[in-house]
């Protein structure tokens, strides 16, 4: 009888231990990082990355999206450096276009932990927007206007379709296009003071239908930064919108 109660608890103490074990190695195997900043680009705002939000934030992340003026690149990347100060621990931070310059420069702030380019320019310290957007040719598609009195640029709303968004209806491009948000076109010309993409886990989006940024661009810029590279073919500039899936997925892979 002694010998059988031995046994017993023999066993629920391996058992026990054995799912102790199970259960710290299932832990440490979904050890990621929970927040994500989000940073739109030029001549849109933050609510493109609604369908991006959705998903990161059902599979528990901590979502926050930027909401920058586009006056200049000191304005944007304090706003951005506001939400990282806030943060309660390291971030993977995310840029969509001009927003890859914007993160460049938040990229030295301590909560940034990883970045991710979609379809994002990533210039090095010292580098301005315009060296790499003038670096190959302008596809015709491409939209962007002279600036205006006050040096705003805006993407020509006849061209928006084709050059921004060609893989959204054409209704939804449309009012994209009506709604867009302007910026400062000096910014294009400013030169980034950090580039932490030289030592911190650097990931980048080629949508390779993109008309806004020549694709040879994106990829010049990426394999020179050593940035794991994801092609979404067919996509648009408009990605983030198109293929929310897709990007969501090259964002997790930046949080493990």
């Amino acid at each position: 009888m002694l010998k059988k109660i031995h046994f017993t608890i023999l066993l629920l103490v391996t058992i026990f231990l054995g799912l102790g074990n199970a259960q710290a190695q299932k832990k440490n195997t979904n050890t990621k990082i929970k927040n994500i900043v989000l940073v739109h680009g030029a001549f849109v705002d933050g609510s493109g990355w609604r369908s991006v939000y959705d998903i990161l934030s059902k599979n528990g992340y901590n979502v926050t999206i930027a909401q920058i003026p586009l006056t200049s690149l000191k304005d944007d990347n304090a706003t951005v450096r506001r939400i990282l100060d806030k943060l309660d621990g390291p971030a993977v931070l995310v840029g969509h276009s001009w927003g890859g310059t914007v993160i460049t420069e938040s990229s030295s702030h301590a909560n940034v932990a990883s970045l991710v380019y979609v379809t994002a320019f990533q210039p090095d310290k010292g580098e301005t927007t315009d060296k790499w957007y003038s670096s190959q040719p302008g596809l015709p598609e491409a939209g962007i206007l002279p600036p205006d009195n006050e040096g705003f640029a805006y993407y020509d709303i006849e061209k928006f379709h084709a050059g921004f968004a060609a893989d959204l209806s054409h209704d939804q491009a449309t009012f994209m296009a009506h709604a867009q948000k302007p910026i400062l076109a000096s910014s294009f010309t400013t030169a980034v003071t950090a580039a932490d993409w030289h030592t911190k886990p650097t990931f980048g989006i080629v949508p390779t239908a993109d008309k806004s940024i020549n694709p040879i661009i994106l990829r010049n810029m990426y394999k020179r930064s050593g940035t794991k590279i994801t092609e979404i073919k067919g996509a648009s500039h408009a990605v983030f919108i198109s293929r929310p899936q897709e990007v969501a997925n090259v964002i997790i892979s930046a949080s493990k």
